[in-house]
């Protein structure tokens, strides 16, 4: 069986984006996101929850991410989970970390606390790493065209 990873989220940016390119001249843009949760527990009290969740974007994805947003930006990601390792240079401990690696973006707030943004991002990427990243950006089209629309009773699960 082929595995499959996908994550949705939508929350703020802890921080500003920081942009960096690799030594191949690639651009990547990393920030985090902290999504806030509510619920209930056992005895009925209210709890709150924050998850921080770091995510990376290539390419004319990142710069736009880069340019638009900072931190307290709402942002709503998605992308394929990726775990990536590395020995830590100064303890010589191996280290992991899961990221979102950012497809698709879109924004969903305004600077002045309006609603809704003006634009979403797309990358298309196939399921394995590349050696570089495709940089092919498109964007979204507002509405999608009805013989390209999922019918949610056809999905198996």
């Amino acid at each position: 069986m082929r595995g499959f990873s996908k994550a949705i989220i939508a929350g703020n940016l802890v921080r500003d984006p920081e942009m960096r390119a690799t030594p191949s001249g690639a651009q990547v843009c990393s920030f985090a996101l902290a999504v806030n949760r509510t619920y209930k527990d056992s005895t009925g009290n209210q709890v709150d929850q924050v998850s921080y969740l770091d995510c990376v974007a290539w390419g004319k994805s990142g710069e736009t991410i880069n340019q638009y947003v900072h931190k307290g930006s709402p942002l709503l990601v998605s992308g394929r989970l990726e775990q990536r390792s590395w020995e830590d240079k100064a303890s010589g401990q191996r280290r992991s970390r899961a990221e979102i690696v950012v497809e698709d973006f879109s924004f969903i707030g305004s600077g002045n606390g309006g609603t809704g943004g003006g634009y979403s991002g797309s990358r298309s990427s196939d399921n394995a790493a590349p050696a570089e990243p495709d940089m092919s950006d498109d964007v979204i089209p507002d509405e999608i065209p009805e013989d390209d629309q999922i019918n949610l009773d056809e999905i198996p699960f």
